[in-house]
């Protein structure tokens, strides 16, 4: 019976745990938007077809991969491209 009583605990353990893991990276996010094609090399958050994530982009302002900003400022950042853009474009 006290081998049943560990398993359970442990296990409710590492789904908490995992369950705290998961909550912050929205939280962070919160007050933030996508901007596409404002990223430097490698610097992006995360991506739109290219590559699968954070820190794959292999070319400055990247049309297809995004940087978190704050939210209204996307369309105010200019880049040597344009404007930064709240969707992704070709490359």
């Amino acid at each position: 019976m006290n081998n049943r009583m560990l398993t359970i605990a442990l296990a409710g353990s590492l789904a908490s745990a995992i369950a705290a893991v998961a909550v912050p990276a929205s939280a962070q996010d919160a007050g933030k938007e996508k901007c596409y094609g404002v990223a430097m090399k490698g610097q992006n958050d995360c991506a739109a077809g290219n590559h699968d994530c954070a820190g794959h982009s292999k070319a400055d302002y990247d049309k297809g991969s995004f940087k978190l900003v704050p939210t209204g400022t996307c369309m105010t950042i200019k880049t040597p491209h344009g404007m930064g853009s709240l969707k992704p474009g070709k490359a």
